[in-house]
């Protein structure tokens, strides 16, 4: 009796230890194939959380009497995997991003990952998912989609920016990818976004307004932080060519793998193109990203990037009313031009010291060069009467390299659930330029600049030691399970040391002169989570716009300018309804501009920049998303804003009697600043076709003043593309996919920006109808 009642024990032990079997496997995205981290483990059948994957993507647990798995989390559409005898101990994953996500979408406001729900400030992401259904040939097409948000299109990747601003081209946005700021403070460019591999990168985030207490000065109307792709779990790869009706062509590749303790990504695309619907409009360009990763355990990681990128365009500039109207897009010269070589290098380690403390060291390195005939500087010279004398322009080439670190550490208290950030950036930039003037021939009676004459003479020579020191910290606090308070504080220095190439009797500006600018930037800002995706938040920030080296050292700059500071105050929330189908998310904000840099048209119809003594930023910015079926999804963005003149006034010269006179915008309305920007898209992907999508979106920009005075105007335009795509997923084609999109459906005459001075106005055309057609191939095993 004993023996059997010992046989049966025993029976039963190696029973239940052969079926209380180890669960293993790897979650993955399904866009990038990189291991997700933090995607939370559960029993299919009771919903019972059991554990969370690790930094690369995989996880172990008990399976005893489970069946099926459910892998969730924020941003991604929640998978199942059935457990069998056969993938026990090697279960792949795969989870789809989400075209809209439901949930507050987890952003790195502070350059560390956490939920939407704990950053008190406007910030949106753009997903792979998006990136993915999109196909964009320029970043705009992308960034439009988002509240708050219009990305000037100029043509060939150049671009403008509005972003709680009217339309500028001055130094109010912060450009960063991977939080590094892709050029230092002082050397903006508005169009420094074609420094971005479009390739390489995985997810978007835009912060909207100044974010000072951590990204520090220019982050006025906004910053913007690409993050890259990283190195996929197993191997990986993809590659695609597509073109339009216009002769635009590209060619995109990028793969990687992971082994062990190290990860490696490459990705980049090569776009030509050619006799398009603009004339003299040609452009190349070459781009690429260089990524690894090193493990040295796991609580330190080792993370190197390079990125370079090389666009060769020619610029045709912008067409008067009556070739506009007309449709004729013929340029009126062909000699402008502009060429880019971009180089950044940067080298990360992360260590996390135990769960509540970590810190992260980076060093980096840039080098970029910006040769241009630019076709906004050719200028016509008029007599007292109005009559033609000559015309000239310039040659001009800027050059900067940089060696510079950021560093960050955070500690979590159990003091009222607080942490602690504190951090530091130093960025040695040292710049050249030089701009030489030219003698432009011009046909008169045809209006066209037949070619051009370099004189030798230089307009300016100049080197620049250009050296930015800041330190930052920002303490949180949640006293409630609800409640979160961020205090910040950031102090900025940028050093000027400016060297005069030019002989002093050919110059006003001295053999050397120094320029220092500085600012300690507040910010307080606090959430409140109602629960059950439902919260809102509060902020008081301060931005910091010193000017550019540009601005300062520039011959043609004919007045000193100061330093600009913005007093920011904003309020929003966000709440999901009709059982988590509708997503809405809504900000006001009041931005104040003391001293703001702005463009004041001269004479000759060329620009440059002075100080407002006061400006004011107004608006709401709203996203509604909603998805009554699971194969359909609606997005509507939108901001109504107020750029108004607080203190502003120009000083004018009445030519033929050479008395000045001052005329006063007080009051009026910001030039080129639309009071109603929409985007709005409906995408529909059936369940029976797995894999297709079709997409329509809808783009307005309302009415604006073209003048400071408010007595012209542009109105604006509707347009419409349509976006269809077909991915296989599955049987002997799985990977394959094709797409077809149609860009200003209704082929629309628009113009991107319009500019009124005394002869008339000028207006960038955009593009007509556009048909994009593209074929891609991906792979990967993990």
């Amino acid at each position: 009796m004993r023996s059997s009642i010992l046989i049966s024990i025993l029976f039963l032990f190696f029973a239940v230890h052969t079926y209380a079997q180890n669960i293993q496997g790897i979650v993955t995205d399904a866009r990038t194939h990189e291991a997700l981290a933090g995607v939370k483990v559960s029993n299919a059948a009771n919903s019972t959380a059991i554990t969370t994957t690790d930094s690369k993507g995989k996880f172990t647990l008990e399976g005893t009497g489970i069946s099926k798995l459910r892998f969730s989390m924020m941003g991604y559409q929640t998978a199942l995997a059935t457990i069998t005898n056969a993938n026990l101990t090697n279960i792949s994953v795969i989870m789809e991003p989400a075209t809209i996500d439901m949930q507050q979408v987890i952003v790195s406001a502070s350059r560390e990952t956490q939920a939407r729900q704990n950053a008190p400030i406007a910030i949106s992401k753009i997903t792979s998912a998006q990136i993915n259904d999109t196909k964009a040939t320029a970043l705009y097409q992308l960034l439009n989609k988002v509240a708050g948000v219009y990305m000037v299109n100029l043509g060939n990747e150049q671009h403008t920016m509005a972003i709680r601003q009217p339309i500028t081209y001055n130094a109010l946005y912060l450009y960063m990818e991977d939080g590094l700021p892709i050029r230092p403070t002082g050397i903006f460019n508005h169009n420094s976004l074609y420094e971005i591999n479009m390739n390489g990168v995985r997810d978007i985030e835009v912060i909207k307004g100044p974010a000072s207490s951590l990204y520090g000065s220019n982050a006025i109307g906004g910053a913007i932080n690409f993050i890259t792709q990283g190195a996929p779990a197993g191997y990986a790869g993809n590659v695609s060519v597509q073109g339009d009706n216009y002769h635009y062509r590209r060619v995109d590749a990028d793969g990687g793998f992971s082994s062990g303790k190290f990860g490696l990504y490459v990705g980049g695309y090569v776009a030509h193109q050619k006799d398009s619907w603009q004339d003299y409009s040609d452009f190349d360009k070459y781009s690429g990203n260089f990524k690894t990763t090193y493990d040295f355990d796991a609580a330190t990681r080792l993370t190197t990037a390079f990125t370079y990128n090389y666009l060769n365009t020619q610029t045709p500039g912008s067409l008067d009313s009556a070739h506009f109207y007309n449709r004729s897009y013929g340029s009126n010269q062909r000699f402008t031009y502009r060429k880019v070589n971009s180089l950044r290098a940067s080298t990360r380690l992360d260590h996390t010291w135990n769960s509540k403390s970590n810190t992260f060291l980076t060093l980096f390195y840039r080098d970029n060069s910006t040769a241009q005939l630019p076709s906004y500087f050719i200028s016509d010279v008029r007599d007292n009467a109005g009559n033609y004398i000559s015309s000239n322009g310039q040659v001009n080439d800027q050059r900067f390299h940089s060696f510079g670190l950021l560093t960050q550490h955070r500690t979590n208290f159990d003091f009222l659930n607080s942490r602690l950030i504190v951090g530091a950036y130093i960025d040695d930039s040292p710049s050249s330029y030089y701009a030489q003037y030219l003698d432009i021939q011009k046909d008169i009676q045809r209006n066209y600049y037949t070619g051009f004459t370099n004189t030798g003479r230089y307009i300016d020579d100049y080197r620049i030691k250009l050296f930015n020191t800041a330190a930052y910290t920002q303490y949180e606090i949640k006293p409630t399970d609800a409640l979160r308070i961020v205090m910040g504080l950031r102090y900025d220095r940028i050093h000027y040391d400016f060297s005069n190439n030019l002989p002093a009797g050919s110059t006003k500006y001295k053999q050397r002169e120094t320029n220092n600018f500085n600012i300690v930037a507040p910010k307080l800002g606090l959430t409140y989570n109602f629960g059950d995706n439902r919260g809102i938040y509060a902020n008081y920030s301060v931005g910091f716009q010193p000017p550019e080296t540009g601005d300062l050292y520039s011959s043609r700059q004919l007045t000193p300018l100061k330093q600009a500071t913005f007093n920011n105050y904003e309020t929003g929330g966000w709440f999901t309804t009709m059982h988590k189908k509708m997503y809405v998310e809504v900000s006001l904000y009041d931005l104040e501009g003391r001293n703001e840099i702005i463009s004041q048209l001269l004479p000759d119809n060329t620009t440059q920049n002075q100080n407002a003594g006061a400006t004011r930023h107004r608006g709401v910015e709203y996203t509604l998303a909603y998805a009554p079926l699971n194969e359909l999804t609606l997005r509507f963005s939108g901001t109504n804003a107020k750029h108004t003149y607080v203190d502003y006034s120009e000083v004018r010269t009445n030519y033929s009697t050479g008395t000045s006179y001052t005329i006063d915008y007080n009051g009026k309305r910001m030039t080129n600043a639309p009071t109603w920007i929409a985007n709005s898209e409906i995408t529909y992907k059936p369940a029976y076709i797995n894999g297709l999508r079709i997409a329509a979106e809808w783009q307005h920009i309302n009415q604006y003043f073209t003048n400071p005075a408010n007595t012209k105007t542009y109105s604006g335009y509707n347009i419409y593309n349509l976006r269809t795509g077909y991915e296989a997923k599955k049987g002997v084609l799985k990977g394959a996919g094709i797409w077809f999109n149609v860009l200003n459906l209704t082929n629309e005459l628009y113009a991107t920006t319009v500019t009124s001075n005394q002869y008339g106005d000028t207006y960038n055309a955009a593009p007509p109808r556009t048909y994009t057609l593209g074929i891609s191939y991906s792979f990967s095993k993990n």
